[in-house]
């Protein structure tokens, strides 16, 4: 009698175990197929037996997140980390709060924790580079956008916010190339093309710039900045319709031209 008592006593707890398992499984699948309400409302009955549950703690924090519940979303989170001050994800969490909320230099300082504590995680390195980007540590936030693209190396955005990073730096050469990668990837985005005609014009290499700058301007002719900078490298080669197109982008609004128009009364 009593080693059926052992036996049915292991056979429930491995029962609940798997159940429990179960309901992790069904309440992420509810959480990814974009059911957030009714995953928070699963997360709420699970939660009654597993208090400290980490995982349904972080899923519930992410629905709010979702819904737009930002403040239960920072509670959960907490919550987490007073469970475990070690885990990365409520870090992350927290950091993407507060970069939504243009908090960036405590961002930051989430950010580099959770990265600490998870450093093999795109996510977090991503959104660390583009908070660094914000809070002017131009060489960090490369260092991170770049272990960011070596994790995920056909992500386009994290080329774009490298770009960025190495303009800010004064790396136009860098500049141009690593947006020559972006644009393997996103290669209609206009953004893309006007900046990397921008690092090309300070590279000094005017030809490819103005292909980029022409090629911006065939999508959008009003693009005061395209139409000013493709006037400049036109005037700095000798052109005549450098100045024309300087004084046009001057006559819509563009400062830049009008700072550049020095260059034609020469």
């Amino acid at each position: 009698m009593k080693r059926f008592l052992r036996i049915l006593t292991t056979v429930l707890i491995y029962s609940f175990a798997f159940s429990c398992s179960e309901n992790i499984q069904s309440i992420e699948s509810l959480f990814n197929n974009g059911h957030y309400e009714e995953a928070i409302e699963e997360v709420n009955h699970y939660m009654f037996f597993h208090v400290t549950d980490i995982k349904a703690l972080h899923i519930r924090a992410r629905s709010y997140e979702e819904l737009g519940e930002l403040e239960k979303a920072r509670a959960d989170y907490e919550r987490i980390l007073d469970i475990d001050n070690q885990y990365a994800g409520a870090h992350a969490g927290l950091g993407k709060l507060l970069f939504d909320q243009e908090d960036y230099k405590n961002a930051e300082l989430r950010l580099l924790r959770a990265a600490t504590l998870d450093p093999n995680n795109f996510d977090i390195y991503y959104l660390l580079g583009r908070t660094l980007l914000m809070t002017g540590n131009f060489k960090l936030a490369e260092e991170m956008l770049r272990k960011a693209s070596d994790l995920e190396p056909e992500f386009p955005q994290a080329y774009f916010y490298t770009g960025i990073a190495l303009a800010k730096q004064g790396d136009a050469l860098g500049c141009a190339a690593i947006f020559n990668t972006y644009l393997k990837y996103e290669p209609d985005n206009m953004v893309g093309r006007y900046n990397r005609g921008f690092a090309m014009m300070n590279a000094g290499f005017l030809e490819w710039a103005i292909e980029d700058f022409d090629a911006v301007l065939k999508k959008n002719p009003n693009h005061i900045e395209a139409m000013a900078k493709k006037g400049l490298c036109l005037a700095s080669m000798g052109d005549s319709e450098g100045c024309l197109l300087l004084q046009n982008a001057a006559n819509k609004g563009s400062k830049y031209a009008k700072a550049q128009l020095q260059v034609c009364n020469g």
